[in-house]
């Protein structure tokens, strides 16, 4: 039977790849020879890694041959005792083997498993006695204290301390359980301190797996599915518009342990409209997608950022990518928020208690297995597609495993990356990390922007569709939205009309909105509202002066100075039509139009401006460079050339060196003697190995025929590769003896 390494060496190179392709941990860094790689491949870290991807039966069949002993010498298939048909077993065994966790020589040779499995699996090894077929029996016949004890065993390594190890006698001398354990050979003493239980009455007690075939995924063909994902896509761009504008004008407090309180989220849901577990996925994805902040001050407060700005410029589209495309990314499970973990205490939002850096790795391998499916394709419940998940791999997850299943579902078809159980056709071109594509595509799928609204009788406006950019801009100037979804409904009010006149709108641009822009016929009553605030609309006229209030009618001033609500802003008339005040201009406004009046604002020329603020913004918080979910796939090309230079290492290191010389002047300079070897090797056609040290201090050696030696490099052959060796980077140079 051949060792790992040996195997390795005898692989072709694309089995050798392969490995590398399944396991990318091996390739960094770059193994110098085979004797590496199988050092590493065998090492329990990197096994471990390896066997978290293992599914359910494979599981089972490496528990199997580590009762069988493989991990100690290699075991033939048949002694096996595992309930899969020898066509099943002989695959998982294939993938053992594709994986270095095992291998053999040939089809029907016995197969050997690295030694770190064990630790893996957790399994002790078998004993001759009792016999596999004989343990059922024996542990019916136990009692309930001896069925105690093992049990404790079988959920760890089977191994325990116990002063009853020394007992030796016969059994009716045992007295205590685990004496009769040992009586009976279930258990096997190790010292006079240390039991340990036999692989295979530990295989029996922990009981088989659920099932060793796949557990079935119902699917249904859905329709629609883009269309619906695109709803949801503009719903949940609203929200965060909505969030936005709420932090904008009023910041959160950033709690003191971090993260965002209950009060605020309660706040956001109501701005929102939404449950208080949307509203934590909000805040989650805001600020995944840096449009949202800690300001970082002595007092911290959750903040736009000016990100902010940009994105809400934005077409729909490109803001739901941003969103999609931050969540794929996200090192934190917000379906943790509202939680509370070990020590009663609550997971907020926002928090680094929301932290889990796998958490991309595992929503990524949910939307996988969505992928997997024909397009149009959903499952019928997230409970069956986290049971298969399970099944795939029992190892990874930990107890979130099938929740992070049941959130990530939820999470992406509340962005709209997942509708109807399937995986939307934006929701491919983001899983292969194309966000333009996904952005295009998810625009595709959205419904045409309309250019024109449906004024009702009673002052509402209906959008029957989303709004051209332009358009949604000045509708939301001049009226308050009452309804969103598929169909927007807006109430066009006193108050929202004297916002669109403070943004520097007149009457004439309102009554041209809704007659150009509206397939009804405007109602009178909105064209006379219109008229009679923009009448009252700007004869009150402030500017900065620190500040002042000029207006034609002296009477309306003399107003305005005997009102006793505005007595705080200590207006003094230094003219009949002009009044000053020590405060702001903006306040001066607002408590004006809190007193019943309509102020408008001008510039140096005299004309409207509009100078409500907009809106708090913090600097965009520092993010570390995107890390892809998971390691992406070398090249192809790139892992053969790997595998050749092993080779070459391979080569170099059962070579048996000749003459040897080391350069006298050390890396960075060229000795003579060096150049004269190789020289003399081209001259002859003999191999040399030449060691090597690149750049990075990365040492490798390289057995080569020298065909020339000149301009500080030495070219030489190797097989059909043609290598140019810098002479300064050579630490040491040896003839072949062929």
């Amino acid at each position: 039977m051949s060792t790992l390494t040996e195997w390795l060496r005898a692989a072709d190179e694309s089995r050798v790849v392969a490995l590398l392709r399944a396991r990318p941990d091996l390739a960094t860094p770059r193994p110098a020879d085979t004797t590496v790689l199988a050092a590493r491949a065998a090492s329990r870290a990197s096994v471990a890694r390896a066997a978290d991807g293992l599914d359910t039966a494979t599981l089972a069949v490496l528990d199997a041959l580590l009762v069988a002993g493989a991990d100690a010498g290699p075991v033939p298939l048949s002694a096996l005792g595992v309930g899969l048909a020898p066509e099943r077993v002989d695959d998982a065994v294939g993938v053992l083997c594709g994986l270095a966790l095992a291998w053999r020589d040939g089809p029907d040779a016995p197969v050997a498993l690295v030694p770190a499995a064990r630790e893996i699996g957790d399994l002790p090894p078998a004993t001759p006695e009792p016999r596999p077929e004989s343990v059922p029996d024996l542990l019916a016949a136990l009692a309930p204290e001896e069925r105690q004890v093992l049990g404790a065993l079988a959920t760890g390594t089977g191994v325990g301390r116990t002063r009853d190890a020394a007992f030796s006698g016969a059994a009716e001398d045992a007295i205590t359980p685990i004496q009769r354990l040992m009586a009976k050979g279930l258990l096997v003493r190790r010292d006079d301190e240390t039991v340990v239980m036999p692989g295979q009455v530990a295989v029996a007690v922990r009981g088989a797996p659920t099932s060793l075939a796949e557990p079935p995924l119902r699917t249904a063909a859905r329709t629609s599915v883009d269309a619906t994902a695109a709803g949801e896509a503009l719903e949940v761009v609203r929200h965060v518009e909505a969030l936005l504008r709420l932090w904008s004008a009023e910041p959160a407090p950033v709690r003191k342990a971090g993260g965002l309180g209950v009060r605020e989220i309660r706040r956001v849901a109501k701005a929102a409209e939404v449950t208080e577990a949307r509203a934590a996925l909000l805040v989650e994805l805001a600020a995944a997608a840096g449009l949202v902040g800690d300001s970082g001050e002595a007092e911290p407060e959750w903040a736009p950022t000016t990100l902010a700005d940009s994105w809400l410029t934005a077409g729909q589209a490109n803001r739901w990518a941003a969103l999609a495309a931050g969540w794929v990314d996200l090192p934190r499970l917000p379906g943790l928020a509202g939680r509370k973990d070990g020590k009663d205490k609550l997971l907020a939002p926002l928090s680094d208690d929301l932290r889990r850096p796998p958490a991309p790795l595992e929503r990524t391998r949910v939307l996988r297995a969505l992928a997997e499916l024909p397009p149009g394709t959903g499952v019928v419940s997230a409970e069956e597609l986290a049971a298969v998940l399970a099944w795939r791999a029992p190892r990874r997850g930990g107890r979130l495993r099938d929740d992070v299943v049941r959130w990530t579902v939820a999470e992406a078809t509340a962005l709209g990356v997942v509708a109807l159980g399937a995986l939307s056709d934006p929701g491919r071109a983001l899983l292969d990390e194309d966000v333009a594509a996904a952005a295009k595509r998810m625009a595709a799928a959205m419904p045409e922007p309309v250019d024109h609204v449906l004024v009702q009788a009673d002052l509402t406006v209906v959008a029957p569709g989303p709004l051209e950019p332009d358009l949604a801009v000045r509708v939301a100037e001049a009226a308050e939205l009452e309804s969103a979804g598929g169909a927007s409904v807006y109430r066009v009010t006193e108050t929202s009309l004297r916002r669109a006149l403070d943004a520097g709108r007149t009457a004439e641009d309102l009554h041209e909105l809704f007659r150009t822009r509206s397939r009804t016929p405007v109602p009178q009553g909105l064209s006379y509202l219109i008229d009679d605030v923009a009448r009252r609309h700007g004869r009150l006229r402030g500017g900065a002066a620190s500040c002042f209030l000029r207006c034609d009618d002296p009477a309306l001033l003399t107003e305005v100075l005997a009102n006793p609500l505005l007595i705080a802003l200590r207006l003094r008339r230094i003219a009949p039509t002009v009044v000053v005040s020590q405060a702001p201009l903006l306040d001066v406004l607002e408590e004006l139009r809190a007193a019943g009046f309509a102020p408008a604002a001008e510039d140096t020329e005299g004309q409207v401006v509009d100078l409500r603020p907009a809106g708090r913004r913090v600097a965009v918080p520092p993010r570390a460079a995107r890390r892809p979910a998971a390691p992406r796939a070398v090249d192809a090309e790139a892992l053969a050339e790997l595998v050749r230079l092993m080779r070459l290492g391979d080569q170099a290191a059962s070579a048996r060196h000749g003459r040897a010389v080391t350069p006298g002047a050390g890396l960075g300079g060229t000795s003579a003697s060096t150049v004269a070897v190789l020289t003399e090797a081209a001259r002859s056609g003999q191999r040399v190995v030449v060691s090597l040290v690149d750049g990075h201090g990365m040492a490798s050696r390289h057995v080569i025929t020298p065909t020339r030696v000149g301009a500080g490099v030495v070219e030489g052959v190797a097989g059909e590769q043609t290598h140019r060796l810098p002479l300064h980077r050579i630490a040491a140079v040896a003839l072949v003896e062929e």
